[in-house]
């Protein structure tokens, strides 16, 4: 149902667990009214939404186009606006560097559609929306997330740090693009404690003995970043980099 003018509504992507639950979470406990989102239908979804805080859930596979359109459909038809939107559904894949047989164009293809075009099909049918968000007097926000392999020659892939590199510039031209009205700004996280980081023996050991914080990071420390960046109404076009400075040695 429509929610009252003074409520201010996120849309959170890639929300059922690590930064994305933590996201959300965090802007539920600011007041956010918060919708999750994951890429399945959802038998626990009322357990989901009790344990971070969120109003609603809704399932769509980003890499479907048709399907991300319909996910901003969605949210607008059932609580009628749209204040800020965190891209933090991505995909990343495992391939040695120097393995380039193996980063195949299926596998380009799959890490720049979920990664780079999704957001961008999102932002494009959420923008009306977050235009006449700003009429209330404070701009739109947009949150991606890319990764601090996007600034450095890391990652788990050539082909994911590529999308998520685009991912960062794109950040910034629709920053020039879409202010005054919508700010647009990203996070660079390094490595995160979350499920798909399980078993990252080698990553875990350079971070806990090589980042000056001598840890990977919580989600937590993430969703804190996201939460300052939709709070602050003035900062735009900008990637914060959050890898316990490991990009300083």
């Amino acid at each position: 149902m429509p929610l009252p003018p003074e409520r201010r509504l996120a849309l959170v992507t890639g929300s059922t667990s690590g930064i994305g639950a933590a996201a959300a979470r965090r802007l539920a406990r600011d007041g956010y009214a918060v919708v999750a989102h994951g890429r399945r239908v959802r038998d626990d979804a009322s357990s989901l939404l009790a344990d971070i805080g969120a109003i609603d859930y809704v399932a769509a596979d980003l890499a479907d186009e048709a399907e991300a359109r319909r996910l901003v459909a969605d949210v607008l038809a059932r609580h009628g606006r749209l204040d800020v939107l965190v891209n933090n559904a991505g995909e990343t894949m495992r391939i040695p560097h120097a393995d380039l047989k193996a980063a195949t164009p299926q596998i380009w293809r799959r890490m720049m559609d979920v990664n780079v075009i999704a957001p961008w099909v999102l932002i494009a049918e959420a923008e009306s929306a977050l235009r006449l968000s700003a009429e209330s007097g404070r701009p739109a926000c947009i949150v991606n997330i890319g990764t601090h392999a996007a600034v450095r020659p890391k990652g788990g892939s050539i082909p994911y740090a590529a999308s998520k590199a685009a991912l960062h510039h794109v950040t910034k031209l629709l920053a020039l693009t879409l202010g005054p009205t919508i700010r647009v700004n990203g996070v660079a996280p390094g490595l995160v404690d979350t499920p798909m980081t399980t078993g990252w023996d080698a990553a875990i050991e350079l971070w806990n003995t090589k980042a000056p914080m001598r840890r990977m990071a919580r989600p937590e420390d993430i969703a804190d970043l996201v939460a300052a960046l939709v709070a602050n109404d003035y900062v735009t076009g900008e990637i914060i980099i959050a890898d316990g400075g490991l990009n300083l040695t």
